[in-house]
């Protein structure tokens, strides 16, 4: 069993997502109670081939552990190769192997969520990955390809047969995209009959979502994704609420603006992203994410969709609490939707 999962532990997972789950971020998630780390999904191709770019997205601390690296690819042999490479370069604490994936650009490459259509080259993968590893390898795939086309439970079986050691599963189709709500009836059904971990993970935003489905299914840990976008501090939210019963405040202004400058911080003196323009570019849905249950939130995206500075976004946050922005329903939360990136 992998040791996160032992002694009954039920570990919060920070869900893989391009383009959010960075290096930084994935840093600031741990401190604030993520239990298990996934990367940004890398190219198999893109390892093989020693790009740069592709080799960046596998970076991490010995504080950020345990964490993974996932892949994605639809050649079994290539991807065992690539796998390789990753361990003895960074030795991460399992590789993990994307069939969820909807993007079409990935789709289109017979990677992802397409393997779900096609179950013996999925098996195939996961076997010559796990062939070539020495240390565990895990899944994270979608319930089916479309409605019509569920599949869940026969997947299941094929990973745990190809050596997969936990199967983190995505409760929509790859047709439905981030639409709709998440089919939490056939993650449990595939929990029940998993002899490995069935981490769940679709919808799970509080402390008491994740008590829910704890207490409804068999899953051994739950993987949060857009929340997390949104309000990184819902896995300090949902280890009090499992331990007391009671949720708790959420985070304050102060905390969301001190949580705003240190991510931004931290990207622009990292050098990942290329300058300081090019970094704050790169910032901008994220922090236009941050400002949800903040009042007035809408006059603090309208600021932060043009930010361009370090310097600026000070300025922006001082007019923003000397109430500079906020129109007449200052004290209003907005509903208004936010960015949410794929």
């Amino acid at each position: 069993m992998l040791p996160w999962f032992a002694n009954h532990k039920f570990p919060l997972y920070l869900a893989p997502m391009a383009g959010v789950t960075d290096y930084i971020f994935r840093g600031l998630c741990k401190e604030l109670g993520a239990d298990v780390l996934v990367t940004e999904f890398v190219s198999a191709e893109g390892i093989l081939q020693a790009d740069e770019r592709t080799r960046h997205y596998t970076e991490f601390e010995d504080e950020q552990r345990p964490v993974g690296v996932q892949l994605f690819g639809g050649d079994g042999k290539r991807m065992g190769e690539a796998a390789r490479k990753i361990v003895d370069w960074k030795q991460p604490d399992f590789i993990d192997i994307n069939f969820g994936c909807p993007v079409n650009k990935v789709v289109s490459k017979n990677g992802g969520s397409s393997l779900l259509r096609n179950c013996p080259l999925l098996s195939e993968v996961a076997r010559e990955i796990v062939k070539a590893v020495d240390v565990p390898v895990t899944a994270k795939m979608r319930i089916g390809w479309d409605d019509q086309n569920i599949n869940a439970l026969e997947v299941v079986r094929l990973l745990e047969d190809a050596g997969i050691q936990a199967i983190s599963i995505h409760g929509r189709t790859r047709a439905q995209g981030y639409s709709g709500l998440a089919d939490w009836d056939v993650i449990g059904q595939c929990a029940e009959a998993a002899k490995v971990p069935v981490i769940g993970n679709g919808d799970i935003a509080t402390g008491s979502d994740v008590e829910k489905r704890r207490n409804e299914t068999k899953i051994s840990g739950v993987m949060i994704g857009r929340a997390a976008m949104m309000n990184p501090w819902v896995f300090t939210e949902a280890k009090h609420y499992l331990a007391t019963g009671a949720q708790p405040p959420p985070a304050s202004q102060d905390q969301r603006f001190a949580f705003i400058r240190r991510h931004a911080n931290l990207a622009v003196t990292s050098g990942r992203y290329g300058s300081e323009l090019q970094t704050m570019r790169f910032m901008r849905t994220r922090l236009m994410n941050y400002t949800k249950f903040l009042p007035g939130g809408k006059h603090l995206r309208q600021r932060f969709c043009h930010v361009a500075t370090l310097m600026e976004l000070e300025d922006i946050i001082a007019d923003y609490l000397a109430g500079k922005m906020q129109g007449p329903f200052e004290h209003v939360y907005e509903e208004a939707e936010l960015v949410v990136a794929a």
